[in-house]
């Protein structure tokens, strides 16, 4: 059976884009017991995938060159060799940017019955319980507080956000330009945003949160983190959940637009 990927060619040096990858055929192991064979249905694409690709260690160890891309999917069993699984099983583990994978059977999950991929992976994965379990079990939550989001226009800044506002929260977004701040104020809720490309984020959140930052929800980090620091009101907390800016390189420039 013929398999392909996405082979890692070479390390971004600023954004992760086509050129660092190869569309390679890739060898496909046998199903061994204890395996299963999984063809990929669904990739989540994450921030997380700049950082494996680059030669820094983090909590896991970069990608090869070479090899392919890691990746997080959901995909259908096709053969199995473990008693757990059977074909036709929707599953979702560490399965890689390729068509099909074999993996042990322990190293994955399964789906809920009655749940979509697409489902799956925008709200119940991954994802869903970063945002549900960071924002009220790590970050304490509570009706009437101030909560700030930083990249609240992607996938697990949406989220937070969402939450906030169903529990009782004043929620304020900080995303990059004018249509995302309009999606997350005008579909999703939120009560203000601060667009971080042509605003004073420091001035801003002075503006927006006269009263201090109960709750930060941070995903970017860098002079972001800095800005909604200086405005954290007494016992308020910092849920960390990413340091976009640190570990792409990069600085997100809180203090003028740009």
């Amino acid at each position: 059976m013929t398999n392909h990927g996405w082979i890692l060619e070479r390390r971004p040096v600023e954004k992760l884009d086509a050129d660092c990858f190869a569309w390679r055929e890739v060898a496909l192991p046998a199903v061994e017991p204890g395996s299963v064979r999984v063809k990929t249905l669904m990739l989540s694409l994450d921030p997380t995938n700049r950082i494996w690709a680059s030669p820094v260690e983090s909590y896991l160890p970069p990608v090869p060159l070479g090899e392919v891309m890691r990746g997080i999917a959901v995909g259908v069993v096709e053969e199995s060799a473990d008693p757990r699984w059977k074909a036709g099983d929707l599953v979702q583990g560490m399965l890689g940017w390729q068509e099909r994978a074999v993996v042990p059977g322990a190293s994955i999950i399964g789906l809920p019955p009655g749940l979509t991929p697409e489902q799956w992976f925008a709200v119940f994965s991954h994802i869903g319980l970063t945002a549900y379990f960071g924002l009220l079990d790590v970050g304490k939550a509570k009706a009437g507080e101030t909560l700030v989001v930083s990249a609240a226009a992607g996938a697990v800044g949406s989220l937070v956000g969402q939450i906030g506002k169903n529990i009782g929260m004043r929620v304020v977004g900080i995303a990059g330009g004018a249509e995302k701040c309009r999606w997350i104020t005008e579909e999703l809720g939120f009560d203000a945003a601060i667009d971080y490309k042509n605003e004073d984020v420091g001035q801003r959140l002075r503006e927006l949160c006269p009263a201090g930052i109960d709750v930060d929800f941070e995903n970017v980090g860098g002079e972001i983190l800095d800005a909604c620091l200086g405005r954290l009101a007494l016992r308020g907390r910092v849920v960390l959940c990413a340091r976009r800016a640190e570990e792409s390189g990069e600085r997100a420039d809180a203090t003028r637009p740009h």
